[in-house]
């Protein structure tokens, strides 16, 4: 049940991001809920492997990669999904950042926060 409620939450954190940037869209809930399940798969099996590849390049930058790294995150859900879209690099990145403080308000309100 938690998953569901984290999903549900997360569905609407991407709805609620894309409609306050103009370079992101999702047409619909159900969509969302797609995006929300695949950005979660990604994060947990592909994101690892990034970030221990990107290792010596995220010390150089001071960590600042790993935002980069999210970004390409988003544009390859992007690739995946019909229905989503992000028009470039940039709204990624921004997109990245808002939905991770919305999603981590959602979070703490709900008291599904991680322990």
């Amino acid at each position: 049940m938690k998953l569901l409620i984290r999903l549900v939450l997360y569905a609407l954190a991407v709805l609620i991001t894309a409609h306050l940037l103009p370079g992101v869209s999702v047409e619909s809930f159900l969509i969302a809920v797609i995006v929300a399940g695949v950005l979660t798969l990604l994060n947990v099996l592909l994101k690892p492997l990034l970030v221990i590849l990107t290792i010596p390049i995220t010390v150089v930058t001071l960590g600042l990669f790993l935002l980069v790294i999210n970004a390409l995150i988003i544009m390859l859900t992007d690739w995946l999904i019909g229905g989503f879209d992000v028009t470039n690099f940039w709204w990624a990145l921004l997109f990245s950042l808002i939905l991770s403080l919305i999603n981590g308000i959602f979070m703490k309100l709900s008291g599904e926060e991680k322990q």
